[in-house]
């Protein structure tokens, strides 16, 4: 276990126990990135290539704008990683004739043959994360983590409606 890993589980069994959940879970999918990211090297993926290849593999064909937007990052993250994939040889960008505004990213091969070998290791760092726990463990932790999603959405609804009724009324 890395000095890093002991102190964050220092910190949350002793120093702060009961501290905000935000920081529990933010340190969660850091220790989830991290042991992704260990395996991805092992086949020289770099870890930002990862998301934007889960989303190909279900949705191939997809703009660079639609792409940033599934992965939740900016447009100029996503041409920079986009162009790596392309030197490497994982992606292809294309215009279609119909429309030469949008460019279009769709796998090769090589880069569709990827999920084979990378899913694996994804599934490998979620079995690790569980170990010791029971199903109902596991059951329980995901029912609480979507409720907590499905109570950030509602609210993030409810935050922007104000919004939305100011900007109504000052064009009115």
């Amino acid at each position: 276990m890395s000095n890093d890993t002991q102190s964050i589980i220092r910190h949350w069994r002793e120093a702060v126990p009961n501290d905000r959940m935000a920081h529990l879970i933010r340190d969660t999918e850091r220790a989830f990135r991290r042991a992704l990211q260990i395996r991805l090297a092992a086949h020289t993926v770099p870890f930002g290539h990862w998301s934007f290849l889960r989303i190909l593999w279900e949705a191939d064909g997809l703009t660079q704008k639609e792409l940033s937007e599934r992965a939740g990052v900016m447009e100029p993250t996503t041409f920079s990683a986009i162009k790596a994939m392309e030197t490497l040889g994982y992606i292809v960008r294309k215009q279609l004739p119909t429309n030469k505004k949008n460019m279009y990213v769709y796998l090769t091969d090589e880069g569709r043959a990827l999920k084979e070998k990378l899913v694996p290791l994804a599934e490998e760092a979620n079995h690790v994360s569980v170990e010791g726990l029971s199903p109902e463990d596991i059951k329980t932790a995901r029912k609480v983590l979507l409720a907590m999603i499905e109570n950030l959405a509602k609210d993030e609804v409810l935050q922007a409606a104000p919004t939305k009724r100011k900007a109504a009324t000052a064009s009115a």
